[in-house]
């Protein structure tokens, strides 16, 4: 389906609203992963605003479609965009990490509804996701779909592969996965820890459709995601190339970001810029 202008410019300034939020909420919480989240959020704004069939006031919807985050520390991102979609208060963004608080710095199912899993080792969300639509088919709930986001330094474990081998052997056209293909991890970039290429031609090789997208062009993405329900015999991942700290140039592409949040003088630098950045959103700009 092709967006409107109107429709783009909505979908880039929620994704920039995300982003504000998860600023704001690491540096409320004092820690916090900061790279990953940022990156991703153009990614999120198009599944919570777009593509996902959900209903926030009715998390546990029997008809919705099933999120899977599989690189649970990155839940920054997805508390903001939950937030923001209506599942909770904004405000509430505030208690990340706290005490207490229904938001975990990883995502905790029976803490919060609208998290589908509890997810911290990494590498286990392909399996759960393979599982649910497994069960899905299973049910004859054809229409339902799994989305399942993963990490690039998820590929560098094994069960992801071997998940992948079962979603390809069953068949499951009605899940997708999405890897956040921003080349760093903890300790440096993915290829130089663990070299995870030729990624393309390893998802083909195991029976998968591969889309290689922009991860930051809204229509890209929309493109992609609505292709995918059209693909009928086989899983389908989709490598969403981003940039680690997209929006705030001075931490953009630099692994040390991935485990740390900003200071009090950092958040209000930051939001200043993407303020700008909002300021600077027209409809024949792809974010």
């Amino acid at each position: 389906m092709s967006l409107s202008d109107d429709q783009i410019v909505h979908l880039q300034t929620k994704a920039n609203d995300i982003r504000g939020t998860i600023i704001d909420m690491l540096e409320d919480a004092g820690s916090g992963h900061t790279a990953g989240p940022l990156g991703m959020a153009d990614i999120f704004s198009v599944l919570y605003f777009h593509t996902l069939n959900h209903r926030p006031h009715e998390p546990q919807w029997k008809d919705r479609d099933w999120l899977i985050l599989s690189n649970g520390h990155t839940v920054p991102v997805r508390y903001s965009a939950m937030a923001h979609a209506g599942y909770f208060p904004l405000a509430e963004c505030r208690t990340l990490r706290k005490f207490g608080s229904r938001l975990q710095g990883h995502p905790e199912r029976k803490a919060l509804p609208g998290l589908e899993t509890t997810s911290g080792p990494l590498a286990s969300g392909l399996g759960q996701a393979a599982g649910i639509a497994y069960g899905l088919k299973l049910d004859n709930r054809r229409s339902q779909r799994v989305y399942c986001m993963m990490s690039d330094g998820e590929m560098q474990s094994g069960n992801i592969w071997e998940s992948a081998m079962f979603a390809s052997a069953h068949k499951l056209s009605n899940i997708v996965g999405i890897i956040d293909r921003n080349y760093i991890q903890i300790n440096g970039m993915t290829e130089e820890v663990m070299a995870i290429e030729p990624l393309r031609e390893k998802w083909e090789s195991f029976g998968w459709q591969v889309l290689e997208v922009d991860g930051h062009n809204i229509t890209d993405l929309v493109d992609a995601f609505d292709f995918a329900k059209t693909v009928q015999d086989r899983p389908t991942i989709v490598i969403a190339h981003t940039i680690p700290g997209k929006g705030i140039k001075e931490i953009e592409y630099d692994f040390e970001w991935h485990g740390k949040p900003p200071s009090k003088e950092q958040e209000e630098r930051w939001l200043k810029e993407l303020r700008t950045l909002s300021g600077a959103i027209e409809p024949s700009h792809n974010s």
